[in-house]
């Protein structure tokens, strides 16, 4: 099960990061429409889509970091440190909607202070530039 969250937290928060970059979308949009179109797929390919749409909707809470603090690297890193956190407060808290985000912002927490002590971080490439 917490493969499954990781892949599905890992997909929400990168897909939803990605298209916060477009003009036209800003995190909240993105994180809206990629949930929404996930859910529909899900609906139609899952046997259980409401949990597996919860995890890739706390994924997009990731994606909606700063893009000026956070890269690849640290998204992915706070991705796969949600799941886990999300399997284990689902639990202890009443209800999903808390651990959703408590779950979340200790993700990227727990990323941030990585970085305040020294953890690589995301190189920023400028805008156009492909390739190493």
């Amino acid at each position: 099960m917490t493969l499954i969250f990781i892949l599905l937290a890992l997909l929400g928060a990168l897909s939803t990061y990605l298209l916060a970059q477009h003009k036209r979308f800003d995190a909240i949009r993105a994180s809206a429409l990629v949930t929404i179109f996930a859910y529909g797929l899900l609906r139609l390919f899952s046997d259980n889509p409401d949990l597996y749409a919860l995890v890739f909707f706390g994924g997009t809470f990731i994606g909606m970091s700063a893009p000026h603090r956070f890269g690849f690297y640290t998204l992915t890193s706070s991705a796969i440190i949600f799941a886990p956190l999300f399997q284990y407060l689902v639990p202890k808290l009443n209800g999903y909607g808390g651990a959703l985000g408590l779950s979340a912002f200790m993700a990227i927490c727990v990323c941030h202070v990585a970085i305040l002590l020294g953890a690589p971080r995301s190189i920023k490439k400028p805008p156009g530039s492909f390739g190493g």
